[in-house]
């Protein structure tokens, strides 16, 4: 990476980390503009270590505070709303939207829309500052390690894969659907019916090649399974809190980064 140069890579996890983590990316952004960053959610927990000048995040308040150097960012059902503080430089573990439970130790509910410090978790993790894949590497040895014991629920993978692939569920009794909604709040932290919400909007921005454009986004709502523009807009609001050409219009370096690139069909690198 040259000097001033912003730079977004994913990594796929090794065999052994692969049920659990889907992906795991780096960002550095050595002068990034000191803009708000709307990030949407994707129904995926993340692990984040920041190796640069922390992120400071808008809390309920409207005020912005700085956010721990690891922390642990559960299922997001609202934007997260952040900026820059100085030199930026991350790496990240993108865990399956139910891959994340036993690395936790905790029910995924107890961290949706919160960020939980880590940085005691990760005392004495290190990873080396520009290089990609140095990091990925570092953190791919340290969760390595740790990932001794780590489950999937098969009938909850099913479901994710079923909400993922946009199929049908089955029919359920009363009873059933409940103990599925309780199990979800324990291994993914959100309902079935709002990790669908979430998978759709994200594949959004997967048809919206030419982001900046108004008729690009009705087509790419319609692509993504939204019935019409209406409907489509309310969800920017409820994910994002403004519209799609205002997204379009204000964000830059990682809020688009992770959008534009994040689930592409060309896949991350191989660790």
């Amino acid at each position: 990476m040259t000097s001033g140069e912003e730079r977004y890579q994913e990594f796929a996890p090794p065999a052994a980390l692969r049920p659990f983590v889907r992906v795991i990316w780096t960002y550095a952004a050595p002068d990034p503009s000191p803009t708000i960053q709307r990030i949407a959610p994707d129904g995926c927990p993340e692990l984040i270590f920041d190796i640069g000048a922390p992120y400071a995040e808008q809390g309920e308040d409207g005020l912005f505070r700085l956010q721990p150097s690891a922390l642990f960012a559960g299922q997001m059902t609202r934007p997260l709303v952040m900026r820059p503080t100085g030199p930026t430089e991350l790496v990240a573990v993108r865990f399956e939207p139910d891959g994340a439970r036993d690395f936790l130790g905790l029910p995924l509910s107890e961290a949706t829309d919160r960020r939980l410090d880590m940085v005691d978790r990760l005392r004495g993790f290190s990873a080396p500052g520009g290089d990609p894949e140095g990091q990925v590497a570092a953190f791919v040895a340290w969760l390595t390690d740790r990932s001794g014991g780590w489950t999937i629920d098969p009938s909850i993978r099913a479901e994710v894969e079923a909400a993922a692939e946009e199929r049908p569920t089955p029919a359920r009794t009363p009873t059933e659907q409940r103990a599925l909604q309780r199990r979800f709040a324990d291994r993914v932290g959100v309902s079935p019916r709002m990790l669908r919400s979430i998978f759709r909007f994200r594949r959004v921005f997967d048809h919206a090649a030419d982001p900046d454009a108004a008729e690009t986004w009705l087509g790419a709502g319609l692509e993504a399974g939204y019935f019409d523009q209406p409907q489509m807009a309310r969800d920017f609001r409820r994910f994002l809190g403004c519209t799609a050409t205002e997204w379009a219009r204000e964000q830059h370096e990682l809020a688009r980064a992770i959008a534009s690139q994040t689930y592409k069909p060309s896949g991350p690198h191989p660790v």
